[in-house]
């Protein structure tokens, strides 16, 4: 085994189409993304801890943060397709909130893919700026897998 650094730029994202189920969308614009994990955890300490703490890990969570700039087409004005489907989907309330996130590296057998929903962030800019966006996608479950194809 080789094991060797990889460069971030050369993980994929992509979003499913929320009107057309299995229809995957990229999410063009990203120059950065961090992946976050939580836990809670139960305290289960008692008299006969005889003052060490205990505690069990009961529930994780992961986040996934994509940052870059809003890219929008020049001639129509709209907005990059995977970034509208974001938007589209931060909108959105209860069940319906939920959708599906998939990222790999570009050279990887199969995605990790996430039901989550999504915090759409601040976009903005001053004078000699491009316009930021960015996303925050909470999993909602457990991870799974999907083979490329």
């Amino acid at each position: 085994m080789a094991l060797q650094k990889y460069n971030a730029r050369d993980v994929v994202f992509e979003i499913e189409d929320v009107a057309t189920p299995n229809t995957w969308i990229e999410i063009g614009g990203i120059n950065t993304f961090s992946k976050s994990h939580e836990e809670e955890t139960a305290d289960t300490t008692t008299f006969a801890s005889e003052g060490q703490a205990e505690s069990q890990k009961m529930q994780v969570g992961k986040q996934l943060e994509i940052e870059g700039f809003r890219l929008r087409d020049t001639v129509g004005g709209t907005l990059d397709p995977g970034q509208a489907m974001v938007e589209t989907l931060s909108e959105r309330l209860g069940e319906a909130s939920l959708g599906k996130v998939r990222f790999a590296h570009k050279d990887d057998t199969s995605w990790e893919v996430w039901t989550a929903h999504v915090n759409l962030g601040d976009q903005g800019g001053g004078n000699n700026d491009k316009t930021s966006w960015s996303a925050t996608f909470t999993r909602s479950g457990a991870n799974t897998t999907a083979a490329k194809v």
